[in-house]
C-alpha cells in the first residue's frame, strides 16, 4: 500500500463531515471569512460533495464533506474514499467528532490503492493523519490484505496462472509462518479430487490444490477458507465468446479472496486456528 497514513501533526487541515441540514452549524465553527467564502461557492452539504475552505491568508483552513442526512439512511462507510482521488497535495485529518473515524481512514486507504504491476502510478499526495495505535493498525491491517487481494485478481491470466498464484499463497505462507502444501496433477485424481484434476488437466499448467494451515495445531476456535482459483476460464469444451471472456481473469477471485482474509487474520495474530 502507498503511505497514504501518515503521523499527526499540527499543520493537518481538519476534514469537516456535514450535511445539508447540519451545514449552517458547522459554518458556525469556522472563521468569518472561512464562513463567507462557503456561503459564496453555494456550498451545500450534499451528499459526496466537498469544499476546501481557505482561511484570511489563502491557505487551506478545513475540508467540508457532504454526508447523507444523519438517520435518514445507515452511514456510508466508504463515502471518504472519494476524497483521497480529489484533495490536493498536502496533509488531513479526521475532524474531532466525527462519526465512526475508523471506517473514514480505512475507506481512504482503500481508495487510494492502485494496481502498478505494469505500470508506475503516481501515489497520492493527499496523505491522510491518523494516530498510531490499534486502530491504525486494524486500518493497515485491511488495507494491506485488500490490496494483496485486488493485485491478485487484476493480474492477467497470462502471469496469473496456477503456478503463479500458488506462489503467490505458498509466499504468503512463509511470511507468516504457516504450514503449505501443495497437490498437483495426477496428485489430485490419486487424492480424492478427480474433478479439479479432470476440469483443469486440459490446460497448459497442471491444476493443484493449495492447502495452507497457521495457528496452534490444538486449542482455538477453528477457521476454513475455501476460494475457487480458476485462473481462466474459456467455458471448456464449450468455447465462450470472446467478450464473454474479457473479465474471466477475475474468476479466480474466490481464492484471491480467501488468500486475502487469511492474510488479515495472521498479520492481526487471531487466536484460531486457520485453514486455507
Amino acid at each position: 500500500m502507498p503511505p497514504v497514513l501518515g503521523d499527526p501533526t499540527r499543520s493537518s487541515v481538519p476534514i469537516v463531515p456535514t450535511s445539508r441540514s447540519r451545514l449552517r452549524q458547522t459554518l458556525d465553527t469556522l472563521p468569518v471569512e472561512s464562513r463567507a467564502y462557503a456561503s459564496a461557492t453555494g456550498f451545500d452539504g450534499a451528499p459526496g460533495a466537498h469544499l476546501i475552505v481557505p482561511n484570511a491568508k489563502g491557505a487551506a483552513a478545513a475540508v467540508l464533506f457532504g454526508l447523507a442526512e444523519p438517520g435518514a439512511t445507515p452511514l456510508d462507510p466508504m463515502a471518504f474514499g472519494k476524497l483521497a482521488s480529489l484533495l490536493p497535495r498536502g496533509r488531513y485529518r479526521i475532524a474531532d467528532g466525527a462519526e465512526a473515524p475508523e471506517h473514514a481512514e480505512l475507506a481512504y486507504l482503500l481508495s487510494a490503492y492502485k494496481f502498478s504491476r505494469y505500470r508506475k502510478s503516481k501515489p497520492t499526495d493527499a496523505v491522510l493523519e491518523s494516530p498510531r495505535g490499534a486502530r491504525r493498525e486494524r486500518i493497515e491491517t485491511i488495507a494491506e490484505a485488500v490490496a494483496f487481494g485486488r493485485d491478485l485478481i487484476n493480474t492477467p491470466a497470462n502471469d496469473m496462472g496456477p503456478e503463479a498464484l500458488e506462489r503467490a499463497a505458498t509466499a504468503l505462507a512463509k511470511r507468516y509462518g504457516a504450514r503449505v502444501k501443495a497437490a498437483r496433477g495426477e496428485q489430485l485424481a490419486k487424492g480424492g479430487f478427480p474433478l479439479v484434476h479432470a476440469v483443469g488437466k486440459g490446460a497448459a499448467e497442471a491444476p493443484r490444490l493449495v492447502d495452507i494451515n497457521w495457528g496452534p495445531r490444538k486449542g482455538g476456535p477453528k477457521i476454513t477458507l475455501v476460494g475457487k482459483g480458476v485462473c481462466f476460464d474459456t467455458g471448456g469444451l464449450d468455447i465462450k465468446p470472446g467478450a464473454s471472456m474479457l473479465l474471466m481473469k477475475k474468476d479466480m477471485g474466490g481464492a484471491a479472496s480467501a488468500l486475502a482474509a487469511a492474510s488479515m487474520i495472521m498479520r492481526a495474530g487471531m487466536p484460531v486456528r486457520l485453514r486455507v
